[in-house]
């Protein structure tokens, strides 16, 4: 569906999250390393392209990180636009956590989990990110982009992290409440920029992934079956 950003000056923003990962089926955490889509998150990338072919889209931006980067090329290829990454649309860095499952950040650190699972704005993983810092580093990037270009609409490629700032930012949520919105992978999410602040246009669009499904369901209930 193509949805101009009104009024005139300002910018709308198409926010996606990447495609799935092994990791992300895993609940084990990235931050930024760069781990690349799985056969789920390549079909979701061209899912989400083909969504996002008559949106009326005139840049596109991406994190460079791979996971995004190939969900970004994929919409890049189907609306024919040239693909801008930036490192300030990466995930938050969680440093010693990086790699380890939910359970292992459990067992592993329990008082250093317990700070982070309850959004204690200046704790940070050892060698990452605060929260805080994190949410500025996002929501400026956002900004910045969205700053080029009054009166168009534009695509940002990044991470859960980021669309949760971005989320946050728009709505005027508390760092520290606790999340009750969806981050799915491959979600298309909008936002208007008025040259200052964000504001929600609408939020968890899958209606894109659940189409595909449901056509797949149809062919495999009309497919011959083996005895």
């Amino acid at each position: 569906m193509k949805l101009r950003a009104t009024p005139a000056h300002a910018t709308l923003v198409v926010a996606i999250r990447h495609g799935e990962t092994a990791w992300n089926a895993q609940t084990r955490l990235q931050g930024q390393l760069d781990i690349e889509l799985n056969d789920a998150g390549r079909r979701q990338a061209r899912q989400v392209a083909d969504a996002l072919a008559d949106a009326g889209i005139s840049t596109l931006y991406t994190s460079d990180l791979l996971r995004a980067a190939q969900t970004a090329e994929a919409i890049a290829r189907r609306c024919g636009l040239p693909l801008q990454r930036d490192t300030g649309l990466r995930e938050r860095h969680f440093g010693v956590f990086e790699g380890h499952t939910l359970a292992e950040l459990d067992q592993r650190w329990p008082e250093a989990a317990r700070r982070w699972r309850a959004r204690d704005v200046d704790f940070s993983p050892e060698g990452g990110e605060t929260l805080i810092a994190f949410d500025a580093r996002s929501v400026a990037c956002a900004a910045r982009l969205a700053a080029r270009h009054p009166g168009e609409t534009i695509a940002l490629v990044a991470h859960g992290g980021v669309l949760d700032c971005l989320y946050r930012a728009a709505t005027r949520v508390s760092l520290q409440a606790t999340r009750t919105w969806q981050l799915g992978n491959a979600s298309i999410n909008r936002l208007l920029f008025n040259g200052e602040d964000f504001t929600l246009v609408g939020w968890g669009d899958t209606l894109h992934l659940e189409a595909a499904l449901d056509d797949n369901d149809e062919a495999s209930a009309s497919a011959p079956h083996a005895a």
